[in-house]
């Protein structure tokens, strides 16, 4: 019961928005449950223009409150679990792989989503992923844990260039850069 005021102020966005969402609730009620939860916005019609409102804060039409999560893309739904994150006011938000499953594109839209929200509701975002191109992208500190540790820490651009920790220094040496071959584009003096 003592941690009830405290959860109102720290929200979560799950990697998996399919398994996220009642599938029996349409998205306006799923938007809506926390705020009912917690006593937040007033009467039922309140609490859905608040949901209709967070839609379009999260860049889907306001109509999209009386669809179900089936019938909605994984970007979609991600954006749902965003905007139900957001519908307390959150100070904090953690967000855990929620870019991972999503075609790149939609995931470089959704990552700019979250970098404005962030920016506009100064809010603190807790940015969970393996892709180390997507945190260098979105975090302002990293934290590298390795086997339920955390075992560096420092600002992005520290961590990236001088890594500290030999963890740290694997992991960076694990991302994948493309190897360019000539031959895939082509001999312009052939032509």
């Amino acid at each position: 019961h003592a941690l009830r005021p405290i959860r109102a102020q720290m929200q979560m966005i799950f990697q998996d928005s399919q398994s996220a969402l009642n599938p029996r609730l349409r998205v306006g009620a799923a938007i809506a449950e926390p705020m009912r939860a917690f006593g937040r916005h007033g009467s039922h019609a309140q609490r859905l223009a608040r949901a209709q409102a967070l839609l379009a804060q999260v860049g889907l039409p306001a109509e999209f409150a009386g669809r179900y999560p089936h019938q909605l893309s994984g970007g979609q739904r991600q954006r749902i679990g965003i905007a139900r994150a957001l519908a307390l006011e959150p100070r904090l938000v953690v967000a855990d792989e929620i870019v991972s499953g999503l075609d790149v594109s939609v995931q470089a839209q959704i990552l700019a989503l979250l970098a404005s929200l962030r920016q506009a509701m100064q809010m603190a975002l807790v940015f969970i992923s393996h892709d180390l191109s997507v945190v260098r992208a979105i975090c302002d500190r990293i934290a590298v844990m390795q086997e339920g540790r955390i075992v560096e820490t420092g600002p992005t651009s520290q961590v990236f260039e001088d890594p500290q920790h030999p963890y740290t220094k694997r992991l960076l040496q694990a991302i994948p850069l493309p190897v360019v071959d000539d031959s895939w584009i082509g001999d312009d003096t052939a032509r």
